[in-house]
């Protein structure tokens, strides 16, 4: 928990002991093994995680098949954001790739911290920003960028992925066969 209560301290240096007491008390702890699913297809996101430790996956189905969305590893959020926000059934999976430690809130008590701690939505409003801007990095990229600039980009923001995600997840997110992958990874740049 101390590593969350860092990051909000960084983006909000003016954290009160009020403030900090009432996030301890809604915040839970969930130690999850590997391959477990946060999150199915259908239901609907009730809660935000941290994670403390451990690597995760988004995902969702096409045709029978996994397409990766996105990785999040220690010191990132883990969100349906489309589910959480509008309150409907995910098209989305979320799924650990190793034992994780995860600090989960809920959107209720999100909320109420949002009420009670006016400065606290600045938080909220960085992180958003900081997620909303990958988002978009990620789509232009998909659009404009060769499988080549695509994985460099991938290894620059997480130089261990390859040692944490199965190659067949990375090639999904970056949109390519695993072969095309097995490829790139063997030249020499």
């Amino acid at each position: 928990m101390e590593k969350l209560i860092g990051l909000i301290r960084l983006l909000w240096p003016e954290v009160t002991a009020d403030f900090e007491y009432s996030l301890r008390q809604v915040l839970v702890r969930e130690e999850l093994p590997k391959k477990q699913l946060v999150l199915k297809e259908g239901q609907v996101a009730h809660k935000m995680y941290f994670i403390e430790k451990g690597c995760v996956r988004g995902y969702y189905l096409k045709e029978g098949q996994e397409v990766n969305s996105w990785f999040m590893k220690e010191g990132d959020f883990v969100i349906s954001i489309v589910s959480f926000y509008t309150k409907l059934p995910s098209e989305e999976i979320i799924e650990t790739l190793e034992e994780s430690l995860l600090w989960a809130i809920s959107r209720q008590n999100l909320e109420r911290l949002y009420l009670q701690y006016p400065a606290f939505n600045l938080v909220g409003r960085l992180l958003t920003e900081k997620y909303y801007v990958l988002s978009e990095q990620r789509t232009q990229s998909l659009r404009k960028k060769t499988a080549d600039e695509r994985y460099r980009n991938l290894l620059a923001a997480f130089p261990d992925i390859s040692n944490r995600v199965p190659l067949k997840y990375i090639a999904s997110y970056l949109g390519i066969s695993p072969e095309t992958l097995s490829r790139l990874r063997a030249k020499k740049w």
